[in-house]
């Protein structure tokens, strides 16, 4: 039995019908709620006292953001002793130790990222190298406020 083509106007049927579907998913995608990272609202900065400590997971940053304007103003460097944090002050000085490595360094706060992601910090790829961050992205790290 020998297999017939389509019509033309068959043709157009299907691509009428496979339109019809993408412009619904369109509308669909459109119209989801995607969270917007600039419409969180951060929560009051808090000024911990030398000595506080926090633990949790930790993620880097960098590549995507360097050069840019960070919450508190300064243009970020991702090689520099930086980090984000939900909510404690720019300046904050904090003491990192990957849990993992044993590895720590001190960094400075100067930028925000939403709490949500459920870290309790992000450091900047300086940082992330010098503890060994690097290569897994994520990791659980002790923060200790210093000086």
């Amino acid at each position: 039995m020998q297999r017939q083509t389509p019509t033309a106007s068959v043709r157009r049927l299907h691509i009428s019908a496979a339109l019809a579907v993408l412009a619904m998913l369109g509308t669909f995608w459109a119209c989801s709620r995607h969270p917007d990272p600039k419409a969180y609202k951060f929560p009051p900065p808090e000024a911990p006292a030398v000595g506080t400590i926090a633990e949790g997971i930790a993620s880097w940053y960098g590549p995507g953001f360097h050069g840019k304007t960070t919450a508190s103003g300064e243009r970020y460097n991702q090689d520099a002793m930086t980090a984000a944090h939900p909510y404690w002050a720019f300046g904050t000085r904090v003491k990192v130790t990957l849990l993992s490595t044993g590895k720590s360094t001190v960094v400075t706060i100067n930028d925000r990222f939403p709490a949500y992601k459920g870290r309790v910090i992000d450091v900047s790829r300086g940082t992330a190298r010098a503890i060994g961050l690097i290569g897994p992205g994520t990791g659980k790290v002790r923060l200790e406020v210093v000086r």
